[in-house]
């Protein structure tokens, strides 16, 4: 890698940003406007049956007490509830809320407008390859998957 190259790292950051940045548009567009990325990045980590703060702090990669504040927003908001873990009594689970559920439905169709248009620059093959390689490396990158 030269000096003026940008690592891997970077280069898998800045479409992220962009795709982020274009999904963070139309949730304020659809009148989602009260989100931020900091709680999209938490709400994005919930599990279909709802997940624990401390395991949605461990996937961000924040604190427990900041993923509690984000988590009082997201739910003060509507995006999301806390119910009781049905394995453990003394336990709460963040579930997804319907308006959260709202919100998904719009991110979901920005999320495959954008993979069209970077797949129409890429052509098929190279973005199937980006795929499979980016699909591969998580499987030594992303202990939550």
């Amino acid at each position: 890698m030269s000096e003026d190259e940008l690592n891997l790292g970077v280069l898998c950051f800045i479409p992220y940003r962009a795709m982020e940045t274009r999904v963070m548009e139309a949730l304020a567009r659809a009148g989602f406007d009260d989100i931020t990325p900091a709680q999209g990045r938490v709400f994005q980590r919930i599990g279909p049956n709802g997940t624990r703060v401390s395991d949605l702090a461990e996937q961000a990669r924040v604190s427990k007490q900041t993923t509690t504040f984000l988590v009082d927003q997201l739910e003060k908001a509507g995006y999301v509830e806390r119910v009781q873990d049905p394995t453990d009594a003394r336990a709460r689970l963040v579930r997804v809320a319907a308006r959260g559920h709202a919100a998904g439905v719009v991110a979901k169709v920005v999320e495959a407008e954008v993979e069209s248009e970077w797949t129409r620059h890429l052509g098929k093959r190279d973005a199937g390859h980006l795929r499979r390689a980016l699909t591969r490396l998580r499987e030594i990158t992303d202990p939550y998957r």
